[in-house]
């Protein structure tokens, strides 16, 4: 199995329905599907890849959807020169469509698929409605072509066989489901099967988080693949929507912690030291995420160790006055690392401004660790994100590290910021009027610092 880099996946705010209760409606958040996108060459095995997936999900609710459903129907004059038609072109299909209903999927909803008939080359009633599911696989030839389709993925395949193999099992399908001879399947291979494939299929393979070769005979690929839908069915559901955002492992030992810090009963000493431990915890995971060279050392009984080391441009930032909690961890883990510090205040008309900041002069080449415990509604982190920016920190090297974030805040900075990454031991439930976090720690500076 191949993979390449996974760009910034979808960006979607949380949606909710309502529900009546007791005579009034309350919001409930809408769980979000994981999108799978299924692309390859005609007859290259992407529904025996798509059926291997679906059996092996076999204790998750997972639906398929065919791109070859949204082909337009033809119309008298076509039909008379069908032959001439070329079913592998992109506008052979209503994307628009397909567009709509995938959308529609993606929120939580039910939608209505065309039923199209190869025979005719029209859509039929009735059409089929398909549920939400936890999963959602959208399988045919051209899925990764349109970039809006790709931005509803949250992975992206491409089904790689040779190109003999394709062509004997397009025969074969064909003639035997779709009542044609095979000269008129040869004539209609060379005139616009081949050619399409070269020039919009095959591009799109670039556009692939992960290449399988061989197509449904790669086991090995599909086992990898299941196993990694299953981690992301495991997570937060906005981990499924943002690939930049890593919640760390949830363990019963950092639950407990996570009680004792969320207690209000908890003493100020019990809090400090319990919150420095998962702040500990946040630094060294989100340390994991720098970039590292490999290298080899010898240990002291004269054997060689092949490691790692990790970029060394590195600083932190903190944003005064919660994030100066974070310091002390960030230095027990990075000796003698610079720490600058960034003051925001104020909201209103103006909203968030910048009252003071001090950081390293070089920091445009460093990667920087943005310290902030606590992600409420995310207008103090955007501002102070912008203000790295400004002084030419690239996004990708910004990794935001927080204890607790809220989603309002999380979809404010990953909707403006899709390049840098968020590392949190918990995503929490939501905002209060008052832009708290529910049900959050409280003030966490106060609390901290023994001020409140």
């Amino acid at each position: 199995m191949e993979s390449e880099s996974v760009p910034p996946m979808r960006n979607l705010a949380e949606n909710h329905f309502s529900v009546q209760s007791n005579g009034g409606s309350e919001q409930v958040p809408l769980k979000f599907p994981f999108i799978i996108g299924v692309a390859g060459g005609t007859a290259s095995g992407k529904t025996t890849v798509c059926d291997k997936i679906i059996s092996q999900l076999h204790d998750q609710r997972v639906v398929l959807v065919n791109q070859d459903a949204f082909y337009r129907s033809l119309s008298s004059e076509q039909l008379e020169k069908v032959r001439e038609y070329n079913f592998d072109h992109p506008d052979a299909f209503d994307t628009e469509l397909l567009l709509s209903c995938m959308e529609t999927l993606s929120h939580g909803r039910a939608a209505r698929i065309p039923n199209y008939d190869f025979k005719s080359h029209k859509s039929t009633e009735p059409s089929r409605l398909v549920n939400p599911s936890d999963v959602i696989i959208l399988e045919g030839i051209l899925v990764l072509q349109d970039s809006h389709v790709r931005d509803l993925m949250n992975m992206k395949i491409f089904v790689d066989t040779d190109s003999d193999l394709r062509l004997a099992r397009r025969i074969q399908r064909d003639t035997v489901e779709r009542g044609r001879n095979i000269e008129n399947v040869l004539d209609q291979y060379a005139k616009f099967v081949k050619p399409s494939f070269e020039e919009f299929i095959l591009p799109s393979k670039k556009h692939a988080d992960v290449i399988i070769p061989r197509g449904a005979d790669n086991d090995v690929a599909i086992d990898l693949i299941v196993q990694h839908i299953r981690t992301k069915l495991g997570q937060h559901d906005l981990c499924k929507i943002y690939p930049n955002i890593f919640v760390i492992h949830s363990t019963f030992q950092i639950r407990g912690m996570h009680t004792l810090v969320r207690d209000t009963q908890t003493t100020k000493h019990d809090f400090v030291f319990y919150a420095d431990r998962l702040i500990r915890m946040v630094v060294e995971h989100g340390l994991g995420h720098l970039p590292f060279t490999e290298k080899q050392i010898i240990t002291p009984t004269g054997s060689v160790y092949t490691g790692v080391v990790f970029c060394k441009r590195l600083c932190g930032v903190s944003v005064i006055r919660s994030g100066e909690s974070m310091e002390n961890a960030l230095r027990a883990c990075c000796k003698g690392i610079k720490i600058g510090k960034i003051l925001i205040h104020g909201e209103g008309k103006k909203g968030r401004q910048l009252i003071y900041e001090k950081l390293p002069s070089d920091i445009a080449s460093r990667h920087v660790l943005l310290l902030d415990p606590v992600l409420a509604s995310g207008n103090s982190a955007v501002k102070a994100i912008s203000v790295l920016l400004g002084k030419g920190v690239a996004e990708s090297n910004i990794i935001f590290l927080n204890l607790i974030a809220a989603p309002e805040g999380i979809h404010a900075v990953c909707q403006k910021f899709p390049r840098l990454k968020i590392v949190t031991s918990e995503i929490d439930a939501s905002l209060n009027k008052d832009l708290r976090v529910i049900p959050g720690m409280g003030e966490f500076g106060d609390r901290y610092f023994g001020t409140g």
